[in-house]
């Protein structure tokens, strides 16, 4: 019997909008568009190996320096904490509010468990889907982000249930998959356009967020 689903955030239940389209605005011209987008996919890559450091306001704001600095130095032009913080935008997938008002009335404990920095809570509230949680666990809370179990034993805990009446659901099969596996969770591999990733082995895919509950 499933009692709690667990969920991703990015790629799972929100979206990132391209950031050097919101940056063009505070990059010189003579910045070419491939030199940005090579620039901004460089700090998205240094920010997902260190998001679990952005544990408190502090420990975020000096993560977001070293981001900033990071874009600054690759473009040679300065671009601030705050221009990069404005420049990441993120909104729900059609699928994830309808998904989520379906899955409570399973009466069913509902957690994000991402690997992200201490402000995931506040973004899903940006986009419209804390409401609809239980709460959300991040890597920065657990100190260690997935494939670590530890998120996921956080969130075990916090559900209140054991890893065998639980089930996560997300779009990395290293992250998600083998990480829920390392929990002794169950997982569904969720794959929108129909392209299944790489390493998916025999995970159960979804294309929508909606079909979780037909997994319980």
């Amino acid at each position: 019997m499933t009692r709690a689903v667990f969920i991703d955030a990015l790629g799972t239940l929100v979206d990132l909008e391209p950031p050097w389209e919101h940056l063009r605005a505070v990059v010189p011209p003579d910045v070419t568009d491939r030199r940005l987008v090579r620039a901004v996919r460089g700090e998205m890559a240094y920010y997902k190996k260190h998001a679990h450091e952005g544990t408190d306001a502090r420990s975020l704001a000096e993560l977001r320096r070293r981001c900033a600095e990071l874009i600054s130095d690759e473009l040679g032009v300065e671009v601030t904490a705050e221009e990069l913080v404005a420049a990441v935008k993120m909104r729900a997938y059609p699928d994830a509010e309808p998904a989520l008002r379906l899955l409570g009335e399973q009466e069913l404990t509902l957690l994000v468990v991402s690997n992200w920095d201490c402000s995931l809570g506040e973004v899903l509230e940006r986009c419209g889907l804390l409401e609809l949680l239980d709460g959300a666990i991040s890597s920065a809370e657990a100190g260690a982000q997935k494939p670590d179990p530890a998120a996921f034993e956080l969130a075990l805990r916090a559900a209140g249930c054991e890893p065998a009446e639980a089930l996560h659901v997300g779009d990395t099969p290293e992250e998600d998959v083998q990480g829920a596996a390392a929990a002794g969770i169950r997982s569904l591999l969720i794959a929108r356009e129909g392209a299944v990733p790489n390493g998916a082995g025999d995970a159960t895919v979804i294309s929508s967020l909606t079909e979780v509950v037909e997994h319980l």
